[in-house]
């Protein structure tokens, strides 16, 4: 399984948001959770993106190994 550069920003990006969206709640700052919940949803989108691209590319090689043979 090979990983392209949206799924391992998105799942950074993601984890970023969820610490900042808990430091938020430990100090007490709504905008703070705010927004990390906005950067966790993101990253999230991201990831998926990159999911759904590295799936397309690997069935895009099986069908042209398939019209190889």
């Amino acid at each position: 399984m090979s990983i392209n550069k949206d799924q391992v920003e998105g799942r950074v990006k993601e984890a970023t948001g969820k610490v900042q969206e808990v430091a938020g709640k430990v100090v007490g700052s709504t905008t703070q959770q705010v927004k990390g919940a906005v950067n966790k949803a993101a990253g999230a989108a991201q990831a998926k993106y990159g999911d759904v691209k590295n799936d397309l590319n690997k069935q895009s090689k099986e069908d042209r190994s398939k019209a190889d043979r």
